[in-house]
């Protein structure tokens, strides 16, 4: 895919997130525009990957095409007017945050009950396994029992987002009816929930207050309700939270092999969700 020419004074940016920008048209509301900073590569996979989940039924923005302004590298999708994602508009309303994170739970069981053509998408084990053997921060004989604990976790044929966070989910409302909608797409493969619900309880309850208040526009406080509702609705309300919670926790433990990925720098406050279970 060889990326488009554009300008992008012809565009306004609206949001920044860990890995690039948004951007809306200034005259075509149909077109939104998101830039990557830096990473080329990442942007033409999250294509591909875009267009593929697109095609399989699960609710995203219609992709479009790859472009440049000649220094970054960036996506079309068209644009959903008067979206607001899931964490901002805890943020803006926290006193709806209960109702936001039932919302979302069933979002997420929805994506967690879609099959997927395992020939189309890879297995989550196999995307752990090759961050692990990259990962320099663990030692071979922890790298040896994660390894073990992944490959006895429970296998599935259904879709899992990769990044599951209430940031990575928006919604439009209109006559009082929201359509919600899943987005950046660049980590989506399929397997076991458990992989993918121990991102939405690392991002409500383990990032510290700074990282939450910047990056999710709310208190760790209203992150923690979040997750308390999000859990009841998603698990049923007959479920034992405390085992729930005993189980999610390694799951979100390793999910400090896709940030430190990211950040190329060890997470000890991730990692602590392993010790003593895992390794």
């Amino acid at each position: 895919m060889k990326p488009i020419l554009i300008d992008l004074n012809d565009y306004v940016r609206t949001g920044e997130g860990a890995n690039g920008a948004s951007y809306d048209h200034k005259t075509d509301k149909s077109v939104m525009l998101k830039m990557y900073f830096h990473n080329f590569e990442a942007a033409r996979l999250e294509l591909d990957m875009a267009q593929k989940v697109y095609a399989s039924g699960i609710p995203t923005p219609e992709p479009g095409d790859l472009v440049t302004d000649g220094e970054r590298i960036g996506i079309r999708f068209r644009r959903i007017e008067g979206k607001k994602s899931y964490s901002r508009a805890c943020g803006d309303n926290p006193e709806r945050t209960e109702e936001y994170a039932c919302e979302f739970a069933r979002l997420c069981k929805r994506l967690h009950a879609t099959h997927v053509d395992t020939t189309q998408f890879e297995n989550v084990k196999d995307r752990l396994y090759a961050l692990l053997e990259k990962n320099p921060f663990f030692t071979d004989e922890q790298k040896e029992k994660i390894r073990a604990f992944i490959a006895d976790a429970p296998d599935a044929d259904t879709a899992i987002h990769g990044d599951l966070q209430f940031g990575n989910s928006i919604f439009v409302e209109r006559d009082g009816v929201r359509t919600p909608y899943l987005i950046d797409l660049g980590d989506f493969c399929y397997g076991y929930p458990m992989f993918d619900v121990g991102m939405v309880y690392l991002t409500c309850k383990l990032n510290d207050e700074e990282w939450i208040q910047v990056q999710s526009h709310m208190s760790k406080a209203t992150a923690a309700r979040f997750w308390d509702a999000f859990a009841r609705e998603y698990f049923g309300p007959d479920a034992d939270m405390d085992a729930v919670e005993k189980e999610v926790r390694i799951y979100a433990g390793l999910k400090t092999l896709i940030v430190e990925r990211d950040t190329h720098r060890p997470m000890p406050e991730f990692r602590a969700m392993l010790e003593g279970t895992v390794y």
